[in-house]
C-alpha cells in the first residue's frame, strides 16, 4: 500500500489535511516573521 495513496480512505485522507494544514501554518509563519524581520 503507498503512502501517498490516490484515493484514501477516510482517515488517511483527514491526517493528510492535518499534515498539510500543519506545513501550510509553518510556511505562513516563516514569511511572516521574514516579513517582519528588519
Amino acid at each position: 500500500m503507498p503512502v501517498l495513496d490516490p484515493n484514501p480512505q477516510n482517515g488517511q485522507k483527514k491526517l493528510l489535511i492535518v499534515l498539510g494544514s500543519m506545513l501550510a501554518i509553518t510556511v505562513i509563519i516563516g514569511i511572516v516573521a521574514s516579513i517582519a524581520s528588519p
